[in-house]
């Protein structure tokens, strides 16, 4: 059983840098899309990677953040954010919405499942470590879509998404109270959130609109 409990804090690494390449390849698509200049291009895969961890950290007062304790991310980054810039301009690929939505479901996933697993080892009450996970999740995409000028996609495409970390969080604190071992409580928040996401495009899910009557 230690064995075991010692993935846990691999496996949250693992997910955390995971998510950081999910985001950062979704960055530079939406910035491609977008027309930026290479310098742009860096800075929005820097604001999709690190936007939302920085806030969970900041909002749960740990210091340093979690891309100067592991400054390997940054140089990550960088290196992939040059490589995707040069494979997109040398096979001429233009990125679609439908392209954009994998990375961008699998970093919401994975990053949602860290910042509650990360609120819940500081001892966060069950709300608090949820609205985390979603801070964690959506609030790097958010940076990502406003510095591109557009509406953030977690607002405009009314398909569940923040909502899929919100329930994903829930989950995991539903498992947590199991005692499960916090490599399965990761694995089954991730596939939830992610899968929920991808499903509810697959499906056309949508929700509510706020409609005025006139």
């Amino acid at each position: 059983m230690g064995i075991i409990d010692t993935w846990g804090p691999w496996l949250r690494h693992a997910l955390e840098l995971a998510a950081t390449i999910a985001f950062t390849l979704s960055g530079v698509m939406v910035a491609a899309r977008s027309r930026l200049d290479a310098v742009g291009v860096y800075a929005v895969a820097f604001l999709a990677a690190f936007g939302g961890g920085t806030l969970r950290d900041l909002l749960l007062d740990q210091r340093p953040f979690f891309w100067v304790r592991h400054v390997e991310y940054l140089w990550g980054v960088l290196a992939l954010a040059t490589a995707a810039m040069l494979f997109m301009r040398q096979r001429h690929f233009e990125p679609t919405e439908r392209v954009m939505q994998l990375p961008d479901a699998l970093g919401l996933g994975l990053f949602a499942a860290v910042g509650v697993d990360i609120a819940v080892d500081v001892g966060m009450p069950a709300l608090v470590a949820v609205l985390m996970g979603v801070v964690t999740g959506v609030f790097g995409g958010v940076l990502r879509d406003i510095v591109c000028n557009e509406i953030p996609t977690a607002f405009r495409d009314h398909r569940p998404y923040a909502l899929c970390a919100f329930i994903g969080g829930w989950v995991y604190l539903g498992l947590h109270a199991l005692q499960l071992p916090e490599w399965a409580l990761l694995s089954v928040t991730v596939t939830t959130i992610a899968g929920l996401r991808l499903l509810a495009l697959w499906r056309n899910w949508r929700l509510p609109l706020w409609r005025v009557e006139r």
